[in-house]
Parts: C-alpha cells; sequence; structure tokens
C-alpha cells in the first residue's frame, strides 16, 4: 500500500439482526449487573416483605372480624407482589442515569446500532429484573396463604412480567431527560408512592368515595395489581360476600372489566411508554 493510498474501513451493517443483536447485548448487560449487585437484591426486598408481613400482621389483627375466613396478609399478596415489581423496575431505569454520569451512555448512543434497539433492550432487561426479583415473593406464597398451584404461579408470572415491562419503560422515559441520581430518585418515589396507594393493593376498590374512586381508574398500577387479585382469589375457598368485598374488580360506569381487557390496558400504556421513551432518546445527545 502506497503512502497515498487510504485503508478502508467497514462499518457494521445495519438491519433488523443487527439491532436483534444490540437488544440481547444491552438486556445482557443488566441481567449481568443484577446478578452481581447483592446489595440491591437483599435491599429491594425489604419494603414488600415489611408490607406483607409486619403491615399485614399488624392490620390484620384488627381486620380479621371483617373478613371471617380469610388472612388479611393473603388479600395484599398481589398487591405486594406489584409493589415488588414497580420499585424493582424503577431502579432497573435509574441505571441509565448512572450510565450518564459516568459516560457509558454517550457511548452506546453513538454506537451503529438504532436507540430504539437500546431502549428495548433496557425495558426488557429491567422487566426480567423486576420479575426475577418478584419471584423470590411470589415463593413466599405458602406462608400467607396462598396455594403453589402451578397454573397460579404461572399466571402471576406472566403477568408480573407484563407489569414490569409498562413501569419499566415509564421509567425508562423519565431517566431519559435526567442529569444526576439525586434528581430521579426524587421523582421515583414522588412517582411510585401514590401509585402503589392508589391501586388498590392494600385495601379493596369497592365501596370507595367518589374522588378515590377515579383516582385508582386512572391509575395504571390498579389494572396490574387487579388481574393479580384476581387469579389469586379464584384459587381460593372464601365466602361469596368476602369475595364481593374484596375482590369487586374494577368498574367502568357500571361495567365490571375483565381480566384479559386489563391486561390489554396494560400492555398499551406500556408500548405507548416504549414509544415515547424512543422518541427521547432520539433527542438525547
Amino acid at each position: 500500500m502506497t503512502a497515498t493510498e487510504i485503508a478502508a474501513v467497514r462499518l457494521p451493517t445495519g438491519g433488523l439482526a443487527h439491532d436483534v443483536r444490540a437488544v440481547k447485548v444491552v438486556l445482557r448487560r443488566e441481567m449481568l449487573r443484577f446478578v452481581n449487585d447483592h446489595t440491591r437484591l437483599v435491599s429491594s426486598l425489604a419494603q414488600p416483605i415489611l408490607f406483607l408481613f409486619v403491615l399485614g400482621t399488624g392490620l390484620g389483627s384488627i381486620v380479621r372480624t371483617a373478613i371471617p375466613g380469610l388472612d388479611y396478609r393473603t388479600f395484599i399478596y398481589p398487591g405486594v407482589l406489584a409493589m415488588t415489581v414497580i420499585t424493582t423496575a424503577m431502579f432497573s431505569a435509574a441505571s441509565i442515569v448512572w450510565d450518564r454520569e459516568f459516560g457509558f451512555l454517550r457511548e452506546m448512543l453513538v454506537a451503529p446500532v438504532s436507540r430504539g434497539a437500546i431502549v428495548l433492550g433496557k425495558c426488557l432487561g429491567g422487566a426480567l429484573v423486576a420479575t426475577a426479583q418478584g419471584v423470590i415473593i411470589l415463593a413466599m406464597a405458602g406462608l400467607v396463604g396462598v396455594p403453589y398451584d402451578p397454573v397460579l404461579i404461572l399466571t402471576l408470572l406472566a403477568e408480573m412480567l407484563l407489569a414490569a415491562f409498562t413501569i419499566t419503560a415509564f421509567g425508562t422515559l423519565l431517566a431519559a431527560g435526567m442529569k444526576n441520581m439525586q434528581t430521579f430518585f426524587g421523582i421515583m418515589q414522588m412517582a411510585i408512592m401514590p401509585m402503589i396507594f392508589l391501586s388498590g393493593a392494600m385495601y379493596p376498590l369497592a365501596n370507595l368515595p367518589a374522588w378515590l374512586h377515579v383516582l385508582t381508574v386512572i391509575n395504571p398500577l390498579t389494572y396490574a395489581v387487579d388481574p393479580m387479585r384476581e387469579a389469586v382469589f379464584a384459587h381460593l375457598t372464601v365466602e361469596p360476600q368476602v369475595m364481593a368485598l374484596l375482590n369487586p374488580g374494577i368498574m367502568w360506569f357500571g361495567w365490571r372489566l375483565p381480566v384479559w381487557f386489563e391486561l390489554v390496558v396494560v400492555a398499551v400504556i406500556g408500548f405507548v411508554l416504549l414509544q415515547l421513551a424512543i422518541a427521547r432518546f432520539r433527542r438525547t445527545e
């Protein structure tokens, strides 16, 4: 090669296969980060366990006469599963802010892959991590009177995965515009607690005041908690009046939403949030 010749540079070819590889790489990185961070694994379980065994036992002693034949911890168990998923999913999204502070995000954004693939990998990775965390709480089902029925376990796993993906997409959308961890965690706490307490995770949706009913209906997490509760109560033997009180479902103008419709609502919200997160990342420098 003479001095005037220039060596050819071959860029990776684009296309669907290239983006799929990028999704795999980002997803694998999220899983490895979760597996290697034992402190995060333990700390994110503290709040759900406190709610399930401490708060559930304490309040259960008060409401025992109101719900004969059913442990209050059994009632809040689906809500605690959702709490585990939402908290872990939002923490997974926080890794975007961390990567931005340390410069790794810029390296990913200048890589010859679509930003949609990066966001999808983040959301899938966060969803799998959150579901894996939920499996630990799922393993405690027998301690609160929830049967280890294979159909129930598989149903809850699928519903947790769907909810985790939606919440991770929401957290990714928030994190895309954040510059530091303090700001993100402040907004995260401001978003998580109202979503949990307005989802019916800790109390039944029946006989609520009108203003509180409206807030629960417009809360996306409500449509993730209710299918989990429906699945659990379908495998319990309780009195009809107790079932009507504790598992009334979500009502729209007198129509009780079927479970499949609630899951479609969660899936649609997740898809919209994913598209918004991708659009936000395309404007990120």
